[in-house]
């Protein structure tokens, strides 16, 4: 008889090979053709709304795994809140205004040899920044990201721009713009103002120069009789020294008139001998000294010009690097031009918008590139007999975000928004305070970018993006800006779009008979600068969340990478808390950087780069989705082809674990065939315990946003609790026993509910296979989707804890067991380890704790037979089991032939057939 066709031997259409690069698109179109996401969020949903808002990303090329991992994290929020009974609506959006779009039409125009309009320009911007909209939408849905994709938030929208615009209106309203000159950072290269949050600091080689300017006048009669005397600057921006008006001194430290061979010197007591080093003086003596203050009144001449340099006092100078005085041009730094505009300096700015010199510097110098200038500065200072060193210094500098080219402070008029107005600064500290942080040191970065930021220059020089709404008149220059205008302004834009700032005059904006508050002027000019983009980010709280009606303000959550600290959770926070009075946001998280396996950031010029596209296309968005599972995210993470290697296997192991399940549970009726839980085997009931524990951790991790740690829990509760243990001892009761009989229903009630809970827990990882196990439960009114499904695994209570506490010795003498078999088997002695048989030994209190498992311990430990002895050490001894082999269920039986109508085989299998 061919004992095998009477095994009950799994069956199942779900395959091993789990095919995710074919397969996953099948299940996007399955949720696409049914209206999942869409139902997901409308259903009843018992536990109210939740709303995760989504950072825009830009409109500007593919996506990067920078990109993936973000997205990715939010799905996991997103789906996991689904499934706990929230309306989660996930809403994504683009950022699409701004210099890197305006520049790469720029080019193209430039290529094909034509100057556009500013409207042709603005035109193409738009449908670039659409073209990539597109391109980045079909690559974030193939990551299997659910969300209402149809309908995303556009800030090129006439709706979003408009609301730009009202924003902007209220903090005008509310006092908080103005007009001014200040020294900003600004990119020579594109040509405009730059905020705190498009600022990047890197390694940068300066011209480090130590330089005299000659005594001019002594009101105070400092330097009687002293010969040659100079004060001594250092600086590491010698372009600037065309503009220095002023020499700066701190008010409380001790300064001294040092004489030496370059003359008598005025500098910081402090610094003297690194002074002298570093300008290679022989010899020196101190001849005076006296406190920063006692030198205000004391002028010096420009070392280039004929213009004075009085000394001036600013706290702000320190005794670590240079000469303790510090070269002051008013119109090329914040704090020369505070300290300025306190002794009513001009803020000379020498510097045009492509960082060349003005005709100001005169004829030696203007014209010439800043970079060129140093060079210059340099030789002419040399000439002058006033330069005592000139070497290399590295120091962190600032650089454009985008084009990558170093800064300049440069004295322009811009619009700004004052952060201070209405005590707003420690509002915004306060908000911060209420906000919950993830990682929670994060709020300490926060904080000090928000107590250290200098006021938001909001304006840019460019064309593609929303227009200050403010006019100009055409006969004094008096600014107008007006809560009414901005907002019949804000009406049209909604009407059309922003456009229709460049396409129409200044009149057609301006109610009729409009006139200059200073000159009674009736022309006007529009303002040409346009809103920085961090405040078109800044505003989609406002844009998105008072919008659209299956949302609401503030968000439950934000989640965006760790430079937004000083980018859009900032440029939130300012807005929002300006024109609401609180924070837009409950949580805020974190993500790190995405790093190579060596840990070196991912950057096409190093060439370490992996695309998701690539991941995708060799392993699946699952198994990429699996990994930023397995990832603490919320610091720096490393990838690789070998991480990923890995984290297949491990994808592997967990859908085998389904595998396995549903081909044992194929011929399980739910409905009629469940077992009560009073009535399950011990040893299942052991297995709902432990589920019903893993699945309570795992649901505490998700509350938490520790996704590393769900990964973690279901990884080693497949590897271990069930393929190492349970499905393990489960396959000779699943396969041999009776079809329907106790033991066998009993496994598969279980196994049933283990699956169920598996499918769904993952449901916010392994999105695809999760909805292909959940399609292939043998459950007739299950959900139509695992993503409408509830996850509601019963509590692992007290009786819980207690049934799982009872197995853990016997788990633990398994171990053992395992340990010594598998020496026996290396032996050569047997092949299988049903073919041994174990005698233990161990304490009275021992055997006490396994005594209620004595007689299924063979089927425990797979084993052809055990004996327990007390003894007064754990000792396992492994001998040849006694018995022949049962040639249906290959376990080594003492009772074959024991039932006279089917004498082969044992009195279990013999049932069985029956």
């Amino acid at each position: 008889m061919d004992f095998n066709k009477t095994l009950n031997l799994p069956k199942t259409d779900f395959p091993m090979r789990a095919d995710l690069v074919k397969r996953e698109p099948v299940w996007q179109q399955f949720w696409a053709e049914h209206d999942i996401t869409r139902k997901a969020v409308e259903q009843n949903r018992p536990n109210g709304v939740f709303v995760l808002h989504d950072g825009p990303p830009y409109s500007n090329g593919n996506i990067h795994m920078g990109h993936a991992l973000n997205k990715i994290l939010k799905d996991f929020i997103v789906k996991y809140k689904t499934l706990r009974g929230f309306s989660a609506p996930y809403v994504p959006g683009w950022d699409n205004h701004g210099m890197p779009i305006e520049n790469e039409v720029t080019k193209e125009f430039r290529a094909k040899k034509q100057t556009p309009d500013k409207v042709t320009l603005r035109k193409r911007c738009r449908s670039y920044a659409a073209e990539y909209v597109e391109k980045q939408k079909s690559q974030f849905l193939r990551l299997g990201i659910g969300g209402d994709w149809d309908n995303p938030y556009l800030t090129m929208k006439p709706h979003f721009e408009a609301t730009i615009v009202r924003v902007f209106g209220e903090l005008v309203e509310k006092g908080f713009v103005y007009r001014g000159l200040k020294p900003v950072l600004w990119c020579p290269v594109c040509e405009t103002a730059l905020a705190d949050a498009e600022v990047e600091y890197h390694e940068h080689t300066s011209h480090s120069i130590t330089v005299k300017f000659p005594l001019l006048a002594d009101p105070k009669k400092l330097a009687d009789g002293l010969i040659d005397p100079h004060v001594v600057i250092w600086t590491t921006t010698p372009w600037t020294i065309p503009a220095n008006l002023a020499v700066a001194v701190h008010p409380d430290e001790e300064y001294a008139w040092v004489k030496c061979e370059a003359g008598t010197l005025l500098m910081a007591t402090a610094l003297i001998d690194s002074v002298i080093d570093v300008c290679g003086l022989e010899w020196h003596e101190v001849i005076r000294t006296c406190t920063g203050r006692g030198l205000e009144g004391l002028v010096f001449k420009h070392p280039l010009y004929d213009r004075e340099s009085p000394v001036v006092l600013a706290d702000y100078v320190t005794m670590t690097d240079g000469t303790g005085v510090v070269h002051t041009a008013p119109g090329h730094g914040e704090d020369d031009f505070r300290t300025g505009k306190r002794y009513g300096l001009d803020a000379y700015c020498p510097v045009d918008g492509s960082g060349h010199y003005n005709q100001t510097v005169g004829e030696r110098l203007a014209g010439l590139h800043i970079k060129e200038a140093n060079g210059a500065v340099i030789e002419w200072l040399r000439e002058n007999g006033v330069l005592l060193n000139h070497t290399p210094f590295e120091h962190q500098y600032p650089y454009c975000w985008r084009c990558r080219s170093s800064l300049i402070f440069r004295a322009t008029t811009q619009w700004f928004m004052n952060i201070d107005h209405d005590g707003h600064r420690q509002k915004c500290v306060e908000s911060i305070k209420q906000t919950k942080w993830y990682p929670a040191q994060s709020i300490n970065r926060i904080t000090s970018m928000v107590e250290g930021r200098p006021d938001w220059c909001l304006s840019r020089q460019r064309s593609w993006g929303v227009n200050i709404p403010a006019f100009h008149c055409s006969d004094c220059g008096e600014v107008l800006l007006d809560s009414h205008i901005i907002a019949n302004v804000a009406d049209l834009v909604e009407q059309n779009n922003s456009d229709i700032w460049s396409e129409q005059p200044a009149e057609f904006f301006l109610p009729e008979g409009q006139k200059c508050t200073k000159c009674g002027g009736s022309t006007f000019e529009k303002e040409t600068d346009t809103l920085d983009v961090w405040f078109d980010s800044g505003s989609t709280n406002r844009a998105v969340l008072e919008s659209r009606p299956e949302l609401h303000w503030p968000a439950d959550v934000y989640l965006e990478g760790s430079d937004q600290h000083r980018g859009w959770f900032n440029s939130s926070l300012m807005v929002a808390q300006a024109t609401k009075g609180q924070a837009p946001y409950k949580t805020v998280i974190t993500n790190g950087w995405m790093l190579d396996a060596q840990g070196h950031p991912m950057h096409k010029s190093l060439g370490n780069v992996i695309l998701p596209s690539e991941v995708i296309a060799k392993y699946g968005a699952d198994v990429m989705r699996l990994w930023v599972a397995s990832v603490n995210y919320m610091e720096d993470v490393r990838l690789s082809y070998d991480i990923l290697d890995r984290t297949s296997e491990n994808f592997r192991r967990i859908r085998n674990t389904a595998r396995f399940i549903l081909g044992n549970i194929s011929d399980f009726d739910v409905e009629t065939q469940a077992v009560p839980e009073a009535d399950l085997l011990p040893l299942d009931r052991w297995a709902l315990a432990r589920l019903r524990e893993v699945m309570n951790n795992c649901r505490a991790y998700f509350d938490e946003f520790e996704f590393n740690k769900v990964y973690q829990e279901v990884h080693l509760y497949c590897a271990q609790d069930l393929s190492g243990f349970y499905m393990d001892v489960l396959k000779d009761r699943l396969y041999a026993s009776k079809a329907d009989s106790l033991d066998r229903r009993s496994a598969q009630t279980v196994l049933l509910e283990i699956c169920k809970r598996l499918a769904q827990v993952l449901a916010p990882i392994m999105t695809h296979t999760s909805e292909e196990i959940w399609q292939a439960l043998p459950i007739g009114n299950k959900q139509e989707s695992v993503l409408l499904s509830v996850l509601e695994c019963q509590d692992f209570g007290p009786e819980d804890a207690a049934v799982v506490a009872k197995w853990a010795p016997v788990l633990e003498l398994r171990e053992v067991v395992n340990k010594a078999m598998e020496e026996f088997r290396q032996g050569g002695e047997i092949k299988r380890s049903q073919e041994a048989a174990v005698l233990v030994t161990a304490s009275a209190e021992m055997l006490a704790s396994l005594a209620d498992y004595t007689g299924m311990m063979a089927d425990l430990f797979m084993v052809g037979g055990v004996e327990l002895s007390e003894g007064a050490e754990l000792l396992v001894t492994v001998s040849k089991a006694v018995g022949e082999k049962c040639p249906r269920c290959w376990l080594i039986k003492t009772d074959i032939g024991a039932n006279s109508a089917q004498p082969e085989v044992c009195g279990r299998c013999a049932e069985a057939l029956t």
